[in-house]
């Protein structure tokens, strides 16, 4: 993949696969959510698709098929905790 200004960040996901919460011993999938399948660059979501399958030759290999891409518009990150919640904080 060439780098260069005009080179647009995404993250792929998908709707495919499951999630279980922590420790937990349940059978059956206890999260509905989108699974991160990865992150790529290029000049449009289908070079930064193709940029991500030369990258990561693995995925190829599994069972996902449907991919959503959305373009990310920073790198720019907060983190945030379930327990902060539950101990009061205000985060608005």
């Amino acid at each position: 993949m060439k780098n260069s200004i005009i080179d647009k960040k995404y993250i792929f996901v998908t709707f495919e696969g499951f999630t279980f919460q922590p420790d937990s011993e349940s059978d059956v999938p206890d999260i509905e959510n989108m699974q991160v399948i990865g992150f790529s660059k290029g000049k449009d979501t289908k070079e930064a698709f193709k940029n991500l399958l030369l990258n990561q030759q693995y995925l190829k290999d599994t069972t996902f098929n449907e991919v959503i891409a959305f373009e990310l518009a920073s790198d720019k990150q907060d983190v945030f905790t379930i327990d902060d919640i539950r101990s009061g904080l205000n985060i608005e």
